[in-house]
């Protein structure tokens, strides 16, 4: 075996006083006749495709291409676990007022420049150790070969669909030449990965070998491509039309349109005009499909789903940087052990995403039959293979150790934080933490998993109040990314980025809140389902207030969503939010009356639907209309522009209370609590950038009609002062 790649990078570069520091990409020999292009952004984790480092790439082609003694070329990244991460999104954002044609020429500039890939004298290969997605796939395809390691963090894909674009740089042509027509769409179309061993399968990989193999695995296929001259005959047939008959090609537009529209339900452009230009395309040569690819995109880029699904990537990045204080000098504690107390469904989900994390834990709960079962349920969900879909012995075994059940305080009070997942309740809350907190170690953190009882409050009494906080998750734990971690009024800055940098260590996403009842997501979800309920209660029906909230983009609608969550549990909620704000939360009896006739939802198997079926989904259930009708007061009809204007602009005008307030830090930290809370649509870019694309003026016209409903309807002050000023929520 030759040396490491390391090693040859040093001998060469070593030799080389013409190497910038601040360049990207850096051009090394390993052999005399094979030339490597390695890049390694300056100061960044990642790799991306920025503009300057396109004109490097075109730089460095000029000179190998002068040349006629290269036998191969080789793209290979110095950050190991990272080859390209994809395009700059920021030179995207920057652009996206930019006209049609410039569109055009910008996805032609990129086709061409990686085009020269393919057209070298002489043979060129990716060599792909980690993360190769976006537009560091479409380079990687343009090569005549891609070598990958079997590293764990190696994918390539194309998620330009989760931004609201496809592939503009050549990926719908090349892809569907190289894997064939039906990968190429399913890659394409749901921006999914692929690990090296699919991507070996499907022919889009030459090869799959250990990282420190990659550079002399890449020799030896340019050795080989030489003597076969394979790769000539490749770039010949890459070139042409697909040989695929129309019967296939019908078969498969069919079967992906169907499956397209059943996941984005029209509301993501991107996959289905993927699916067109491929399909269009696959009766043309490379150049023209090129050409289509780029005057496709000019009709994505800069659309409004387009600029909304950037500014959630932007939101995404903040949160992961975000270290949720302001004093940078704070250095956040590592959490050692985590004690978990109360084992029902919230209780076992923070225990679990602990303990796959390899953190230990102690769980505790005073009903041994119920700890019995959390447990269980702890180990089935960690055990869980996600590719075998069924529990995996092994992963039991290594897990197992970092889950201990605590009989008494004792066990538990050595953990370096406490998380308390026992009833909604703030008395009994307290006097838990009243017998713990003495026993605690000096450095602990105490905190509570409470949806919507202030911190402030119950924090009283405790000797360290400000080692106390919310950390507040959302059901279900092992699906829901985002964390409020809330700041008690007494609560300390290291207390905050220790609860934050935990969050993040299990994988979780967290936003800090300062305290107030509801805190930020269920403040802003309530005002959401109380007007269904107000709106039902108006005459109009469950299916037109479903249908009006799915329309608007809601994963389910408020009907559902109280069922989900449970009627009783809704009521508890509900009555914190009533005390808070008296003014413009109003209490209606139909959930109370609900409760009352034993309908809690889908936990009963009956709610506002009924849930008797074999796969328990939600049917609807005349029988509730005996229990709705003393409630209804109105028989009148609702269009659903104002459906959705009655459900949508309380929770608008409540964020803004959240701003004014400071309960956010930031108008990002609503938008990005919920859509990753309550799935508020991602193709709006979140509420309060949605009511950016409207304008505050706009906003404060529309709910001049509805203004005489109640308080909740009437424009607050900050709304009045951007809407005079012509200024954004963002802008705050």
């Amino acid at each position: 075996m030759t040396r490491g790649y390391s090693d040859l990078q040093e001998k060469r570069w070593l030799k080389d006083p013409s190497m910038s520091q601040t360049s990207t990409i850096a051009l090394s020999f390993p052999e005399a006749d094979v030339a490597f292009l390695t890049l390694d952004m300056p100061g960044k984790g990642a790799n991306i495709l920025a503009s300057s480092v396109l004109d490097e790439l075109e730089q460095q082609l000029d000179e190998l291409e002068k040349r006629d003694d290269l036998a191969g070329l080789v793209i290979i990244s110095g950050k190991p676990g990272m080859f390209i991460a994809g395009a700059d999104l920021r030179e995207f954002a920057a652009s996206l007022d930019i006209e049609r044609d410039q569109t055009v020429k910008m996805c032609r500039r990129g086709q061409q420049l990686f085009g020269r890939l393919s057209k070298a004298s002489f043979v060129t290969v990716a060599a792909i150790d980690g993360i190769c997605v976006g537009g560091g796939a479409e380079l990687a395809i343009w090569c005549d070969r891609r070598v990958m390691s079997n590293g764990s963090k190696t994918e390539f894909g194309f998620p330009e669909v989760k931004i609201g674009l496809y592939p503009g740089w050549g990926g719908t042509v090349r892809t569907p030449r190289i894997v064939g027509l039906s990968n190429a769409v399913e890659m394409i179309t749901s921006g999914n990965s692929v690990s090296p061993r699919e991507a070996y399968a499907m022919g889009l990989a030459s090869n799959v070998v250990s990282p420190e193999q990659l550079p002399a695995e890449s020799i030896a296929l340019i050795r080989q491509e030489q003597a076969s001259q394979q790769f000539v005959s490749d770039r010949k047939q890459w070139s042409l039309p697909l040989d695929i008959n129309e019967t296939e090609m019908g078969f498969l537009g069919i079967t992906a349109q169907a499956v397209i529209r059943q996941q984005t339900k029209g509301q993501y452009p991107a996959p289905m005009a993927a699916l067109e230009v491929m399909m269009e395309a696959a009766g043309c040569d490379a150049e023209t499909a090129c050409q289509m690819e780029a005057d496709g995109m000019s009709h994505l880029f800069g659309s409004s789903v387009n600029a909304s699904l950037i500014n959630i990537f932007f939101l995404n990045d903040r949160i992961k940087k975000d270290t949720g204080i302001e004093n940078d000098s704070v250095v956040p504690r590592t959490i050692d052990s985590v004690g978990v107390i109360g084992s029902g469904i919230m209780g076992a989900g923070i225990a679990a995403a602990n303990v796959k994390r390899k953190v230990p834990v102690v769980i505790m709960d005073a009903a041994q039959d119920a700890l019995a079962k959390g447990v269980q349920n702890v180990m089935q969900e960690v055990s869980f293979n996600r590719e075998t879909r069924s529990n995996d012995v092994d992963r039991a075994v290594e897990l197992a150790p970092f889950l201990n059940i605590g009989s008494t305080d004792a066990e538990i009070a050595n953990c370096g934080v406490i998380i308390e997942a026992i009833v909604e309740n703030p008395e009994v809350k307290k006097k838990l933490f009243a017998r713990l907190e003495p026993q605690m170690r000096e450095d602990a953190i105490l905190a509570s998993n409470t949806s919507t009882i202030p911190i402030t409050e119950l924090a009283k009494g405790l000797k360290r109040p400000e080692q106390f906080c919310g950390i507040h998750f959302f059901n279900p734990v092992r699906k829901m990314k985002l964390v409020e971690v809330i700041r008690g009024e007494l609560t300390t800055d290291e207390t905050v980025a220790t609860a934050v940098a935990h969050a993040k260590r299990i994988g979780k996403l967290p936003i800090v809140v300062n305290d107030g009842p509801g805190f930020l997501v269920n403040r802003l979800l309530l005002p959401y389902m109380n007007e269904a309920v107000t709106l039902l209660s108006e005459g109009a029906s469950i299916k037109e207030i479903e249908r009006a909230a799915k329309a608007f983009g809601m994963p389910m609608g408020p009907i559902t969503l109280y069922d989900m969550v449970g009627l009783d549990t809704a009521v508890y909620a509900g009555k914190t939010m009533v005390e808070a704000f008296p003014d413009r939360v109003p209490v209606s009896p139909v959930v109370p009356a609900l409760v009352k006739a034993g309908r809690l939802g889908q936990k009963s198997g009956a709610g506002f639907f009924s849930y008797n079926n074999r796969k328990r989904r939600a049917e609807p259930d005349p029988s509730v209309d005996e229990v709705l009708a003393p409630y209804i007061n109105g028989n009148r009809e609702f269009t659903q522009e104002e459906i959705t204007s009655r459900l949508f602009l309380p929770m608008l005008l409540e964020a803004t209370r959240t701003l004014e307030e400071k309960i956010v830090r930031d108008a990002r930290d609503a938008d990005f609590g919920l859509i990753f809370g309550i799935g508020f649509p991602p193709f709006k870019g979140g509420l309060l950038f949605w009511a950016d694309t409207i304008g505050a003026a706009n906003l404060v016209e529309q709910l001049k009609p509805i203004e005489s409903i109640g308080e909740r309807y009437k424009p607050t002050p900050l709304l009045l002062e951007l809407a005079k000023d012509n200024r954004k929520f963002y802008d705050v």
